[in-house]
């Protein structure tokens, strides 16, 4: 039996390695040799496990976003001792991780099982697939990584696109495989072959996720161009981005520009400080630059602006 534990945000790269997988398993006729297990039917994992592939050499299970690894809430000691006799209480975690752990030999050559998720804990189903199976984490991709998936995408096709245009492009669109995937491809179309991806270029073409929208906003108001401020706002509503949600990431925008003051004014890491993720840390450079422009009380009474505005938007609509 191959088993399978995968999660993580990187949800391409994840999924890319499940079609590979369905891909080697060969031909797949769902409800015989290819089963599909979640949340709603978790409890009948066992039973198809139990249950023979008629007319196939192997099943394939894939069971995705159970709610299975989750830590089970612990047990009386009164309470072991009757799921010693019985196993009617036991978590169906723990069910399972029995099962695969006694029929190991049984299922080896008969069963391949896909656990996919978004986030596990480590509980006794999570222990048992990492003694037996394989245990992967997606984790989202740091910019180097990145940076070298999209030149190598680039090159497949023979287009061109440097370090600093493929960063600017994660800037622009995130740091979600996917996303970027989806962005790349138009501009390799655009281009063709024999073609170079420039900043221009991905100005042109690419959808801009709100986040860098309000770092192009911050910009201008730093530098007191005022009439390019109002332009990228103005973008913004045309855009159909509910105004709430505008004005929730300028909030959370300049809150880690002061934050960022009061990091270095007390000499903290800048990226522990604003809680970035392991993806992020690209970002440092671009918050410190941008909170040069403004003095630490002067990001206050942006912050205090900007809860009164929400403060007022209620009173006024309740």
């Amino acid at each position: 039996m191959a088993i399978y534990l995968m999660y993580g945000e990187e949800t391409y790269l994840l999924e890319t390695r499940v079609k590979k997988i369905k891909k080697e398993f060969g031909e797949q006729v769902l409800g015989i040799n290819y089963i599909q297990i979640d949340e709603t039917n978790v409890d009948s994992l066992i039973s198809n496990l139990e249950t023979p592939a008629f007319g196939f050499e192997k099943k394939l299970i894939i069971a995705k976003n159970t709610g299975l690894f989750k830590k089970e809430k612990k047990s009386t000691s009164k309470a072991k001792t009757e799921n010693k006799k019985s196993n009617e209480n036991m978590p169906i975690q723990e069910k399972i991780a029995n099962y695969l752990q006694q029929n190991q030999k049984e299922l080896n050559e008969t069963v391949d099982l896909v656990f996919i998720e978004q986030e596990v804990e480590k509980n006794s189903l999570y222990e048992v697939i990492e003694k037996i199976g394989e245990v992967k984490e997606f984790a989202l991709l740091k910019l180097p990584e990145l940076i070298t998936n999209l030149k190598k995408i680039c090159n497949a096709y023979k287009v061109t696109i440097d370090d600093n245009s493929a960063k600017y492009l994660v800037e622009c669109s995130g740091t979600n495989m996917q996303d970027l995937i989806n962005e790349i491809r138009k501009l390799i179309e655009y281009k063709g072959e024999g073609g170079n991806i420039t900043k221009e270029d991905i100005d042109k073409l690419c959808i801009k996720q709100i986040q860098a929208v309000i770092f192009d906003l911050t910009d201008n108001l730093g530098k007191k161009d005022i009439k390019s401020a109002l332009e990228v706002l103005q973008g913004l509503i045309l855009n159909k981005e509910p105004v709430q949600k505008i004005l929730v990431t300028l909030y959370n925008h300049f809150k880690k520009l002061y934050i960022i003051k009061i990091a270095e004014e007390y000499g903290k890491d800048l990226a522990t400080a604003m809680s970035l993720k392991p993806n992020q840390m690209f970002l440092v450079t671009k918050y410190k630059m941008q909170a040069k422009y403004f003095e630490k009380e002067e990001l206050r009474s942006i912050l205090e602006e900007l809860v009164n505005l929400d403060a007022n938007y209620k009173v006024r609509f309740n």
